[in-house]
């Protein structure tokens, strides 16, 4: 098989999954390719893409790869998809998933303690939207649940991994501006500073 069909049938894989496409998902389908291939190839589509002015890319989020479009994009998008977003993360929502991600793993009391008010009703919103998951138990008196984020978290977000997180600084002025989260389809404007809406 020639480089040129293997680079296609990769493009194709990463377009057609809904979710990041791994790299042993991908070596499942494409045998005897290596991990370094796989990395040389997705930077190769990057460089032609970008060379032909095309508005999309490949990322690499939550361990896998997919298909983003560019930032530059991102008021169309809004715009095409505002008709098919139904809810968004209230303050409260957004201020205990910031709390979670970066104290992960912690529980409600911890939780509470921090934002000062009962957390029930916006776990229940984040764990019923997959971004936040339940991690355990404390071992402490009571053993408390834990809670940490998910995939579905990094994916929103448009992130790589836990690392890429924004400094505190920037997430208490995502907060403050209670930007609208945008819907699975419209994240791929590729835009980490973007908060996330839930479906």
């Amino acid at each position: 098989m020639q480089r040129q069909q293997l680079k296609a049938i990769l493009e194709a894989l990463i377009f057609v999954s809904d979710n990041p496409i791994s790299i042993n998902q991908i070596k499942e389908v494409l045998e005897d390719v290596d991990e370094g291939w796989i990395r040389q190839a997705v930077q190769e589509l990057n460089e032609e893409y970008q060379a032909t002015s095309r508005s999309f890319s490949i990322q690499e989020i939550a361990g896998g790869f997919r298909m983003v479009t560019n930032p530059e994009f991102s008021p169309w998008l809004k715009a095409f998809y505002k008709s098919k977003v139904n809810q968004r993360l209230t303050r409260p929502s957004l201020e205990t998933l910031a709390i979670i991600a970066y104290k992960q793993p912690v529980t409600k009391p911890e939780i509470e303690a921090i934002r000062g008010v009962n957390a029930d009703g916006v776990i229940t919103t984040l764990l019923e939207r997959n971004l936040i998951r339940i991690a355990g138990r404390k071992d402490t008196a009571g053993r408390p649940l834990i809670y940490a984020t998910t995939d579905e978290f990094l994916k929103h977000f448009g992130l790589k991994s836990l690392s890429e997180i924004p400094k505190l600084p920037e997430v208490q002025q995502l907060t403050e501006a209670e930007t609208p989260i945008i819907a699975s389809p419209g994240d791929m404007d590729g835009g980490k500073d973007d908060v996330v809406q839930a479906a």
